[in-house]
C-alpha cells in the first residue's frame, strides 16, 4: 500500500484526513508525536480539537482512541493498554512538542471530553465479535 513508503507523521495526518476531512470543516493535524508503534496527534476541525491514539500494527496505524488532555498523561495512556515504559515517554515527548504550541492551540486539543475508543474499520470482520 501507499502507506508504507510515508513517514509516519504523514501516513498519519493521511490516515486522519481520510476518516474525518470533510469538504466544509478541514481537518488540521498537528502536532504527531511517535513513540516506538505508537503516536499521539492532534486535531482541530472547525475550531475544535481534540486529540488521538494511534498505534501501527502490521505497518499500518490505526487510531485507537480519540481524547483530550487525557492522551497527554502517561496514566491515561497505559490505561489504553499501553507498556507502561511508552506511556511515559510518549507523554514527555507529547508534553515538549506541545510546548511550543501557543496557548490557544493547546486550549483547543483539550477541548476533547472524555475518552471514545475508535474501532478501526475491520477488513477480517473479528471487530463485529468484541463486546464494550
Amino acid at each position: 500500500t501507499e502507506q508504507h513508503a510515508m513517514p509516519d507523521a504523514q501516513a498519519i495526518e493521511h490516515l486522519m484526513k481520510k476518516q474525518f476531512d470533510k469538504p466544509d470543516a478541514p481537518l488540521a493535524v498537528a502536532p504527531i508525536t511517535t513513540e516506538g508503534q505508537y503516536a499521539v496527534a492532534g486535531w482541530v476541525q472547525s475550531g475544535k480539537g481534540g486529540r488521538a491514539l494511534l498505534k501501527k500494527e502490521n505497518g499500518t496505524w490505526q487510531i485507537q482512541v480519540c481524547g483530550g488532555k487525557g492522551l497527554t498523561q502517561a496514566e491515561t495512556l497505559t490505561q489504553t493498554g499501553m507498556p507502561p515504559q511508552a506511556a511515559l515517554t510518549l507523554a514527555q515527548k507529547v508534553g515538549a512538542v506541545e510546548a511550543k504550541l501557543s496557548t490557544d492551540q493547546r486550549k483547543k486539543l483539550d477541548m476533547f471530553e472524555g475518552m471514545m475508543k475508535v474501532d478501526a474499520p475491520s477488513h477480517d470482520g473479528h471487530a463485529a465479535h468484541h463486546k464494550h
